[in-house]
């Protein structure tokens, strides 16, 4: 009995990258089910499919962003601190639009002058790689110091200071950590960037004036949140899809490194990239009015609509689970099911404009340098961080094939089992921090009309920690 007994034991263990992974995301998944709520509604579904899904993203009701939606005090609590001044997190109305505009004059430029910073900061830290045969990295740790560089260059129209770049970055690090669940939050890191911040606000260094309905505090929070929160990840996290895409589908790469000036090539690289691999999973509004489906079917004020982007990018494409650039010679990106930045009835990310100019001019920095490979499971979440291997231009012809197919048995083997303990490692923190942010309760709080401050009224939160968020 006690043989059998292991045999099963050791069955188990060896057969588990196979069953384990997907069983451990579903169990995540029911988690978060929870936190949304009953009346919660994901789009597309039967009831309404895809061809509605913009519709119904774009209606005017579909607005709300944090009041009364339980998945907000989750957000709130990742994305902490200063969620309520984020723009992603602020309700419509006179103060998010001054937000708007503000970010959107920090982010503007020529289109010249965007791709140069992009390019500079790109080199500057690519500069500083080991020059040898082959190079391990993980692709969003490579290229997560080149966009700290970039927003601080847009914020202070100044290059950025190596002490500042490891602050950013170990801010960005814990947010998209814990966001992703492979790590709980650090409060007393990401303080240490806001301290960094006030200074720089305190001295007017930022090169456009900040939102005059904030407060101090809170300007600084936006800055955090928004520019050197958001920006970073979110730029961070396309790079690592667009790079680690590029390693496994070399021809591909092979073509961008050719002609780096092949502006349509590679914005079709980079739709199918953010086709494939959304940068967003779901975006919730909350419904400040009813919306009308038809004359029998209402969706009520205070719904929470999750619309799912990887859903809606799937359909309507031949082979949706291919990597294939050339499709969108035949398929116009404006006609699809394809909103990479979401819909402009509702809150387009608003570097939309900026990102694929960034993205363009950092990726031929890096093809111009290196050699992609990797042989890892690539998903759209990319909890592993994009595991690849940089073979340098000037010598990638010189590593043998027996070699290369050896790092490539390599990662594929160590990426399996690293899912296989990684997933109930995200289970058991993504548990822990649900619980935690339901505790907390931070917006269900800050909206409450019977607390110390009203929904309306613009709160100052401490630029420095309180004890209970350094001890958290």
């Amino acid at each position: 009995m006690r043989r059998v007994t292991w045999a099963l034991a050791a069955a188990a263990a060896v057969t588990a990258p196979r069953w384990l992974p997907g069983r451990v995301v579903a169990l995540r998944g029911k988690v978060f089910e929870k936190v949304n709520g009953d009346n919660a509604i994901t789009f597309p579904n039967p009831a309404v499919g895809h061809e509605r899904f913009q519709e119904i993203y774009g209606h005017p009701a579909a607005n709300g962003r944090s009041r009364g939606a339980r998945l907000s005090d989750l957000f709130w609590y990742w994305l902490s601190p200063g969620p309520e001044v984020h723009q992603e997190h602020l309700e419509a109305g006179p103060r998010y639009d001054e937000v708007a505009r503000t970010t959107l004059a920090l982010l503007s430029g020529s289109s010249q002058d965007l791709s140069a910073v992009a390019g500079r900061c790109a080199a500057r830290v690519l500069d500083e790689r080991a020059a040898g045969p082959a190079t391990l990295v993980r692709l969003r740790d490579l290229m997560m110091p080149v966009w700290a560089e970039f927003f601080h260059e847009l914020v202070f129209d100044e290059p950025c200071p190596r002490p500042a770049r490891e602050l950013i970055v170990g801010h960005a690090d814990d947010v998209v950590s814990a966001l992703k669940c492979t790590g709980l939050r650090h409060p007393a890191r990401r303080a240490r960037l806001t301290r960094y911040l006030a200074r720089r606000v305190a001295a007017g260094d930022v090169r456009r004036p900040l939102p005059a309905s904030l407060t101090r505090a809170e300007q600084v929070h936006y800055l955090q949140g928004t520019f050197f929160g958001t920006g970073v990840v979110q730029m961070s996290e396309a790079m690592a899809h667009l790079l680690l895409a590029l390693a496994q589908h070399p021809h591909v790469a092979a073509r961008l490194a050719a002609d780096p000036g092949d502006e349509r090539y590679f914005a079709h690289v980079l739709d199918e990239t953010l086709r494939l691999y959304p940068l967003f999973g779901i975006a919730h509004r909350v419904t400040t009015a009813d919306i009308a489906l038809d004359e029998h079917t209402t969706i009520p004020e205070g719904s929470v609509l999750c619309f799912s982007y990887p859903d809606y990018h799937a359909v309507g494409h031949t082979d949706p689970e291919t990597f294939d650039p050339d499709r969108w010679e035949r398929v116009s990106a404006r006609t699809a099911h394809h909103i990479p930045f979401g819909v402009a009835a509702n809150r387009p990310c608003p570097a939309w404009r900026l990102s694929p100019l960034a993205l363009r001019a950092a990726t031929a920095e890096v093809l111009r340098r290196f050699r992609l490979y990797s042989t890892v499971r690539h998903t759209r979440s990319l909890p592993s961080r994009g595991p690849c291997l940089l073979l340098p231009r000037a010598t990638a012809g010189a590593v043998p094939a027996g070699r290369l197919a050896a790092w490539g048995v390599f990662l594929r083997v160590r990426d399996r089992w690293e899912d296989t303990w990684r997933g109930p490692v995200q289970l058991a923190l993504g548990t822990v921090m649900v619980l935690h942010a339901r505790r907390l309760r931070l917006a269900e709080r800050y909206f409450d009309p019977h607390g110390a401050h009203g929904p309306h009224e613009a709160r100052a939160c401490p630029v420095r920690p309180t004890t209970q968020e350094v001890t958290e």
